[in-house]
This record gives C-alpha cells, structure tokens and sequence, in this order.
C-alpha cells in the first residue's frame, strides 16, 4: 500500500491529540512501532518525518521521538516587535539574564557592519531569554552608542526598545533580516536548554531609524522547537 505512512501517521496523530502519548513522552522506538503496524522502518520513517514536519514531534539525538506542545509562539518576521511585547501579548512568565553589558574593543567586522567609524564606541549586550522557566532564546546585540548611550543592566532586562522610544525619544523604523539553521556553538549549549538539540534558528537583524540610520545589529538565537516564524507575503510579478 503506497500510502500506508499516511494512515500510519494519522493513526499516530489521533494517538497525540487524544493525550494517549503527552507532551514531553516519547513515542515507541521505530522498531516497536514497524511490530505494531506490520510494516517496514522506512514507512515509519516516513510517517515519522511526516509528524516532525507538522510539529507534532521534535527527534532528539539519543532519545528518540519526543511529543512537544503543538502551539509554538509566533515570531513576526516581517515586523519589528521585542522580546517583551511578545510575551506580554502572549501572556505566558518570563525573565531576561543580562549575560554581558560592555563596550567592545575595535572590531572590524561589527564596526563595519554599523558603518561605525574607529572612534565610535559600540555596546554589546548579551542576553537570555527564558519563556516558562526554558531558556529557549540567546540574544546579543551589537548598538551604536552614538545613537544608544547611557545603557545599564535595568534597561537591558527590561526593554532596549522601551528606553530608545520613551526615553531618547527615537523613531525605530525598519529591518533587514537573515534566517538560517545552524549548528549550536558551546555557547549556545551552555546559555540555552538544548539538550538533544542538534540546530538553532539564527535571526541576523540589522534595524534602522526613521531617517535610515543603521544603529543596531542582533543575532537572535532560537530554539527551533519552540517558534514559528510568520510573516504576509503579497505575489508581484517580477
């Protein structure tokens, strides 16, 4: 039977959405599951395949096929929205670890990045994002000082955003983004929970002011089991 995977993986659905197999369980190694339906491991594999695509499962190396919350938190890509709108408007706990606050040294690459000059200061902040007591996002964050000056720990565990619209009074207005998949670093494995995790969602952001001045450069690290990243996209010819 061709599709045989499918009504395997919809028989595995129905087992999921009806709880048979909780949120955070693992599901029956792929041998158990061929005895069961009397098929080979290739169509598990498929069928299994099928159920990570669709974000019923996450496969975590050395574990196996691990049940995972079907609702992810949306990401606006398109947008420009920080980490505390998001989970104030998802209204789920939340805190912010300041990791690093500091001036970084000459650095060619993120001074031309900024298309910052050699005597302009550049911040660096470090942070750790944490949704419902997981530490699922790594933030760091490259600011001109010419634009952001006077940054300190409250404002950075709070919200940078907040203190540069209330406080400087500054209009941030656009973004130009990257997305890949990346293997983690030690960093990444020693800031975020990644147990089992083999690959990060990095978002590269470079964020502009209402007169088209570049003042921050961000690399948004995300655990991939736990976002999606939305956006509105309109077809025009090219």
């Amino acid at each position: 039977m061709n599709n045989k995977y499918q009504f395997i993986y919809q028989s595995l659905v129905e087992k999921i959405r009806s709880n048979f197999w909780p949120v955070s369980s693992l599901l029956p190694s792929e041998h158990s599951l061929t005895v069961e339906y009397d098929t080979s491991r290739e169509t598990i594999r498929k069928a299994l395949e099928m159920l990570s695509q669709n974000g019923y499962i996450q496969k975590v190396r050395g574990k196996g096929s691990v049940v995972i919350d079907i609702p992810k938190y949306s990401f606006p890509v398109s947008g420009i929205t920080s980490f505390k709108e998001l989970v104030e408007e998802l209204k789920v706990p939340y805190h912010t670890t300041v990791q690093e606050l500091e001036y970084i040294p000459f650095t060619h690459e993120i001074q031309q990045i900024l298309n910052a000059g050699k005597k302009e200061k550049i911040w660096k902040v470090s942070r750790v994002r944490e949704i419902n007591q997981e530490k699922i996002i790594l933030d760091t964050d490259f600011f001109n000082e010419a634009f952001v000056p006077m940054l300190s720990r409250d404002i950075c565990q709070d919200s940078v955003y907040e203190y540069i619209e209330k406080e400087l009074g500054l209009v941030i207005s656009f973004a130009k983004k990257e997305i890949t998949v990346e293997e983690p670093t030690e960093k990444d494995y020693t800031s975020l929970d990644l147990e089992g995790f083999s690959n990060i969602v990095v978002i590269k952001s470079k964020v502009y002011l209402e007169d088209a001045t570049l003042f921050q450069y961000t690399e948004s690290r995300h655990r991939p089991d736990k976002f999606r990243f939305v956006d509105f996209a309109r077809r025009a010819k090219l």
